[in-house]
């Protein structure tokens, strides 16, 4: 489950004119102080966008089914039974389900308020952030199918890691009552009972669930393509004025240095896990080495606004802090095997 920016709305990729005002924005810019390349950008987005569209449709289509047919409802399995199999599991889904961080903050508030296990929630909140359906066929498309199975695999991990090191220190002081009194459970998407009921797989039987499917879609299709076209944007921007040389000595190389200063620099430097994936690529073709761009992506997703504050809307200070600790861990360990095999 990857993140979104939306802050308001009732849907989760509901429409949002700021990326296109921002888009205008850098085009007049470019028209106005360079204007000579001003049609050799527009170019290089347009043809990343149609070299993309494929992976976006099948994004598209494939959200779309999945919330037409209720699958978030699965969650709910995920924690239930024994411990071990519960964070495994929450790990799994996390790293798997196509819904926003803020849109199961319901659900895990009343998982914990029942006294569902912390490390499986833990688990469920590392991995949720960083992939989904439509986060794979992006990263696929733009950084190649191993990347994407890489970022998916590290993603369980860390979920695993955290889940587990929390069902270790479970009575010690920092995950003891974790909790805040009044947990907050708003959100950028439509408030509703958290994950009831059983999916429908034939859902075109069914005139809500093909309306589901419809306004689904054209939410995702607004969504991606407006991100994607900033991203795409940014790139050719990217590509053209900032020194090859420089990334390459900040971000280049072997070691761990690159590594910590790409998961370092993912935080602040992240717009949302579609719009770094564009930026990625640029980021490699100037010479960020394999291992930064993968702890970029890991540390950036995990500490993303909506995910973060998923996390501090539920729990204590104390909490949210092992939570970005884990984050920050699990994308130096991912960043480092990533560029030991890549």
């Amino acid at each position: 489950m990857a993140d979104t920016t939306q802050t308001t709305g009732t849907s989760l990729f509901r429409w949002n004119p700021g990326a296109w005002g921002v888009v205008a924005g850098i085009l007049a810019l470019v028209a106005v102080l360079a204007p000579d390349t001003l049609w050799e950008t527009i170019a290089f987005t347009v043809n990343a966008l149609l070299h993309t569209a494929p992976f976006i449709v099948f994004a598209v289509l494939a959200v779309a089914y999945l919330k037409a047919t209720g699958a978030e409802t699965l969650l709910a399995r995920a924690f239930e039974g024994n411990p071990v199999r519960m964070i495994m599991m929450a790990a799994l889904l996390g790293g798997l389900s196509p819904f926003c961080s803020c849109e199961v903050i319901p659900f895990i508030a009343a998982l914990l308020a029942v006294g569902a296990p912390l490390g499986a929630v833990m688990a469920f909140w590392l991995a949720s952030p960083l992939m989904d359906p439509a986060m794979f066929a992006i990263t696929s498309g733009t950084l190649g199918f191993d990347f994407a199975l890489a970022k998916t695999l590290a993603a369980v991990s860390i979920g695993m890691m955290g889940g587990f090191a929390v069902m270790l220190a479970a009575n010690t002081p920092v995950f003891a009552d974790p909790l805040r009194e009044a947990p907050a459970i708003g959100g950028c998407c439509s408030a509703k009972k958290p994950f009831s009921g059983a999916p429908v797989w034939s859902f075109w039987q069914m005139a809500d669930r093909r309306e589901t499917f419809g306004r689904t879609a054209l939410d995702n299709a607004l969504f991606l393509t407006k991100w994607l076209t900033l991203a795409y944007l940014i790139e050719a921007l990217m590509l053209r004025y900032i020194p090859a040389e420089m990334i390459a000595g900040v971000l280049g190389g072997d070691g761990v240095m690159p590594v910590l200063l790409g998961a370092l620099v993912g935080a602040p430097a992240y717009l949302n896990g579609y719009a770094a994936v564009p930026l990625v690529d640029a980021l490699l073709t100037q010479g960020m080495s394999q291992g930064a761009a993968m702890s970029f992506v890991i540390a950036g997703g995990v500490s993303c606004i909506p995910a973060a504050i998923a996390v501090w809307a539920l729990v204590k200070p104390r909490v949210f802090a092992a939570y970005l600790g884990f984050a920050l861990i699990g994308a130096m360990i991912a960043g480092l095997a990533w560029q030991a095999v890549a």
